[in-house]
């Protein structure tokens, strides 16, 4: 009988690489972990920031405490950090905040399955504890949460408490009164739409924070052609998309040789020929507004001063596809068929000024829940952020407008969660009851991460928090303003439902698809192979 070689067989192409088993979950557990203990520092009202250092010759400088926004930034090999990384921005995507929550979450999952699989627990039945566990804490979740979706002014509290407790952990924490005011009222103003592209942001250095305000109209940040009427009223817009300069024939590399001056000059008096007659197809549509996506340049800028009709040029393509859309119109390109094309509408056209700058205001637009948040700031980088804050408000209340159940905050949802998932694991026999009591330690890892950020002793205060949840104080969470324990239902410390859920929810599947890896292959990198063709 022929010996078979015990020589280990290689089936992978060369260069190509594989982890296995121990090896893998090890590797996926260590790049989760370091995710999460690198965003864990933001969590919370007394979270901290980071400076994050563009690659390019710019070297452009963010400072940020939004999970998903460091997450964006760093570039990481590692793929278990990779789904971490994609969780955050499906997070951020999906309802706005709870980013860095999410995170931490998980990785505090994964480093509790990471003991239970040192204990020689299998991974199914980690998996399978963790099933019953999320399952009980949605439960949980669900019976403490409350409706005031039928109740106007307790709901419209509501919103404020939310929009104050999201703004509280960002950098607008000491404006959050003013900006909370600010982020309702625009919410409010969409009429349960929640379609925020009515909400138009934007940011103009100098003032405060403190000087932000919300505009009931439209802003532009453009300027208004020469000798052109700088008021209108009743305005019928008809927004483009068009090159204003003549046609030209796109023939790479042609020529025009004349034999005279005079040759260049009908040439030239041709191209305006063709100008005119561009213009006086868009003056048919009867309009008395002209909004260009590029240039307009000087000769068509005078024909349209001369008919009485204001003109707007280069204005950027987010502000046009926004403009289209609460002014009612279309973007055109075309202008032969002016019984097709939808024209925008507007009660008043005007310039106002902000700081030293002057904009085009648009007021009582066709979509009348359109408005305009003017933010002002020292730098460039407080603007930025306080974009990004004010951003996750909008998106927070936006939900809550659908979905108006609401949870309370400081850590309590998550205790609240962690009491009855710890409850089930005692009834329940057998190995699962371990990962249970294990996602209930990860849940209150998140009050005590709160607690540690802000400065105070976080085993003595969860502890406190976990004997007032045991005497059924069912609302009590932490006051990082005094460093106590405090009822969050007084202290108006209130969550979007729709947030802590998806929360508990993202991080659980997240932490189970990583826990289920045996094995990492790596595919061959590929081969550089030398131009012998260069240009």
């Amino acid at each position: 009988m022929a010996s078979m070689s015990m020589a280990p067989v290689n089936i992978f192409k060369h260069g190509a690489d594989e982890e296995k088993a121990e090896t893998a979950r090890l590797s996926s557990f260590i790049g989760a972990i370091a995710i999460g203990d690198l965003v864990k520092s933001t969590l919370g009202p007394k979270g901290m920031d980071k400076i994050l250092l563009g690659g390019g010759r710019e070297g452009s400088v963010t400072v940020t405490n939004d999970g998903a926004t460091i997450l964006k930034a760093i570039g990481v090999d590692n793929p278990a950090a990779k789904v971490l990384v994609d969780m955050s921005k499906v997070q951020d995507d999906e309802v706005g905040d709870g980013t860095t929550s999410v995170t931490v979450l998980a990785a505090e999952l994964l480093r509790e399955a990471e003991l239970l699989i040192a204990k020689k627990i299998h991974p199914q039945i980690i998996i399978s504890g963790w099933r019953k566990a999320t399952q009980a804490a949605r439960e949980a979740l669900r019976e403490s949460a409350v409706d005031h979706g039928n109740d106007e002014v307790k709901f419209q509290e509501d919103l404020l408490n939310i929009s104050r407790t999201t703004l509280s952990s960002k950098l607008l924490t000491h404006h959050k009164d003013h900006f909370a005011k600010l982020a309702v009222e625009a919410v409010l103003r969409l009429k349960g739409s929640g379609n925020l592209e009515a909400i138009h942001v934007i940011q103009k250095l100098g003032g405060s924070l403190i000087d932000s305000y919300l505009d009931e109209g439209f802003l532009l940040d453009k300027k208004i052609g020469v000798n052109q009427p700088k008021r209108l009223e009743n305005v019928n817009i008809l927004i483009a998309n068009t090159g204003m300069d003549t046609d030209k024939i796109k023939i790479f590399g042609s020529r025009v040789r004349v034999d005279s001056t005079a040759k260049v000059a009908e040439i030239e008096l041709a191209e305006k020929e063709k100008m005119k007659e561009k213009v006086e197809r868009i003056l048919k549509h009867g309009i008395n507004c002209f909004i260009n996506r590029q240039l307009i340049y000087n000769y068509p800028e005078q024909l349209f001063a001369a008919a009485g009709v204001m003109a707007i040029e280069h204005a950027d393509f987010v502000g046009v596809e926004r403009l289209a859309l609460v002014t009612g119109g279309e973007i055109t390109s075309t202008f032969d068929h002016p019984e097709l094309v939808k024209l925008g509408h507007c009660k008043l056209i005007e310039e106002v000024m902000i700081g030293e700058d002057t904009l085009i205001r648009f007021s009582g637009v066709a979509m009348g829940e359109a408005c305009t948040i003017v933010l002002r700031g020292a730098t460039q980088q407080i603007l930025d952020e306080a974009e990004r804050s004010l951003h996750d408000a909008l998106c927070v209340l936006a939900q809550t407008v659908k979905e108006t159940r609401t949870v309370y905050g400081g850590g309590c949802s998550e205790m609240l969660m962690a009491k009855v998932v710890t409850d089930l694991a005692n009834r329940t026999p057998g190995k699962e009851a371990v990962a249970m009591e294990s996602f209930a330690k990860a849940l209150r890892m998140l009050p005590t991460i709160i607690a540690d950020n802000a400065g105070y002793d976080s085993a003595d205060l969860v502890a406190q928090l976990r004997a007032a949840h045991q005497e059924n104080k069912t609302t009590f969470g932490l006051d990082m303003t005094q460093g106590t324990i405090g009822d969050m239902a007084e202290l108006g410390i209130t969550e979007s439902f729709q947030v802590k859920r998806q929360v508990v929810l993202s991080a659980a599947e997240a932490a189970e698809m990583i826990l289920r890896v045996d094995d990492i292959i790596k595919a061959a990198p590929r081969k550089r192979v030398p131009d012998h063709h260069p240009c």
